[in-house]
């Protein structure tokens, strides 16, 4: 039996936490607003593959055997900060103007990089973990967990489609090429410093 005032409150901690900006949501703001919806749709999906993973991973208390092999963590975070930074990279210098149809033909978003995003993000894994031992919301342990883990997913699910709708309404607006600069320019800023920060954060640990 599921207790729904529990999960109530469960579901608006996962809201504050996975639906606050971080460099997953630029980068969904960034490629909505470059490369529109249906192309967006395909790094969603596979940002939320990574995420569910990442999600049962903490749920199944694998954090913990993470956490104590340093190796791990670091692979972890160095593979996603690479990422993160020719992420940011592509973002910053992409066309803008009358030459935005031109990042549209070039290589867009895949799957591969949604899932990469969403599985190797160690704050990702600090989130869940933080989420599955606040709240219970069973006395079974099994059916709590799952529990956790659907609802987390449901709410990363609703999030993540929302920044990226947003990012489309963005890309809709008419702007001046420089205001076009400055607004690529700031989705990378906001994702290479929060993969940096990451980064130091393990490493001062």
């Amino acid at each position: 039996m599921i207790d729904l005032v529990s999960a109530g409150f469960f579901v608006m901690a996962a809201l504050a936490l996975l639906g606050s900006p971080g460099p997953a949501i630029a980068a969904l703001l960034a490629i909505g607003r470059l490369h529109g919806m249906v192309t967006g749709l395909r790094f969603y999906l596979g940002l939320q593959i990574g995420l569910a993973v990442a999600a049962a991973a903490a749920a199944a208390g694998l954090l913990s055997l993470i956490e104590a092999i340093p190796l791990a963590m670091l692979v972890m975070t160095v593979a996603a900060t690479l990422y993160l930074v020719w992420l940011s990279w592509k973002i910053a210098s992409a066309p803008v103007g009358a030459d935005l149809s031109a990042t549209r033909r070039q290589a867009s978003p895949t799957i591969a990089g949604g899932v990469v995003l969403g599985l190797t993000n160690p704050k990702a894994y600090i989130a869940f973990a933080s989420l599955f031992a606040a709240y219970r919301l069973s006395q079974d342990g099994a059916l709590d967990m799952q529990a956790k883990w659907a609802l987390c997913v449901l709410v990363m699910i609703v999030v993540d489609i929302f920044w990226l709708w947003l990012g489309v309404v963005l890309g809709k607006v008419q702007m001046e090429p420089s205001s076009e600069r400055v607004l690529n320019i700031c989705f990378g800023l906001v994702i290479l410093a929060t993969a940096i920060l990451s980064l130091i954060e393990l490493l001062g640990a």
